[in-house]
């Protein structure tokens, strides 16, 4: 199969969020109507499907997912976008997990409050079921690291099989949470990406600081990437040069939710697609700047679908 023609996956979480946007965030035991209410389907990886599918990639997602009529919207919702789900792993009698998503529609922000009770993260078995000839990059979303490091250990060993002539895949990580486990990803991905939030738990101020500062943890040869939401983002790879971009915000904020999923899905497809890594960083910026506009991600395909600058 041609690289071109090949997929990305992403692994990690899909999960049911209730958004309600309203004009101001509400008081503790008080009683005030939404400006609207949706349903959508979240979790950091499927949102990252969404806008590589809209980008025009082909996409495929691995996560766990409940049984139930919710799990049939998401289904629905995966299939409206032309995103593989047969890599799935079915749990049919634990529950969905659900995010309440207060957002604010005068300052875009998103408080968030989720549960998950009881649905298991996919697993190393899980993962042994992937045709890895299918994939030309993997990403993956931090969350039961000791099994996604098995993981990844299984298509290093895969790429080390490979003729030289041969493309390997690609992988990614993104480390968001502020969760010792999580760390023991910095060394497994070709690109990492590290939070705000974990580079400000490790006493870096700035994403120039942060680079700097957690590059040692990268293995050899890494890119490492840190946005900085409304400071834009920067990246540093192997020659050790700092690559930065500023924000482009909209003309209003609308919704930050799935901001750095967006980012990260405009990252990946632009380096995937052969383009450079300052390249990459800039279009991360645009396109999240641009959903940040708007709710969701409707028109991200119609505004930057097939492009990368």
């Amino acid at each position: 199969m041609e690289q071109q023609q090949k997929k990305i996956l992403c692994v990690g979480l899909v999960c049911l969020d209730i958004i309600s946007v309203v004009e101001k965030y509400p008081e503790e035991d008080t009683d005030s109507r939404c400006v609207s209410q949706r349903w959508q389907r979240g979790g950091n990886a499927s949102n990252s499907c969404t806008v590589l599918a809209l980008l025009g990639a082909r996409t495929s997602f691995l996560g766990s997912l409940a049984g139930g009529p919710v799990a049939d919207f998401i289904l629905e919702d995966f299939q409206k976008f032309h995103i593989d789900v047969s890599l799935i792993s079915e749990h049919a009698q634990c529950f969905l997990p659900a995010s309440m998503v207060i957002s604010n529609i005068h300052t875009g922000s998103r408080t968030i409050l989720h549960m998950n009770r009881n649905l298991p993260d996919v697993t190393v078995e899980d993962f042994s079921k992937v045709d890895l000839r299918q994939f030309r990059w993997i990403h993956w979303e931090g969350r039961n690291a000791a099994e996604q490091v098995q993981m990844i250990q299984r298509v290093e060993m895969f790429n080390s099989s490979l003729a030289p002539e041969q493309q390997r895949v690609t992988m990614s990580v993104e480390i968001e949470k502020t969760r010792e486990p999580l760390y023991q990803l910095f060394p497994h991905g070709d690109l990492v990406f590290v939070s705000k939030d974990v580079a400000r738990h490790f006493g870096f101020g700035t994403a120039e600081e942060a680079l700097r500062g957690l590059y040692g943890r990268v293995r050899e040869g890494a890119v490492l990437v840190c946005a900085w939401a409304e400071a834009g983002a920067a990246a540093l790879g192997p020659d050790g040069v700092l690559v930065r971009s500023e924000s482009f915000p909209p003309q209003s904020l609308v919704d930050t939710l799935g901001a750095g999923d967006t980012f990260n899905a405009a990252v990946i497809y632009t380096l995937a697609n052969g383009g450079g890594l300052q390249e990459a960083l800039t279009f991360g910026c645009r396109v999240a700047g641009w959903k940040c506009g708007r709710h969701g991600y409707d028109g991200i395909g119609d505004q930057f679908g097939a492009q990368r600058t």
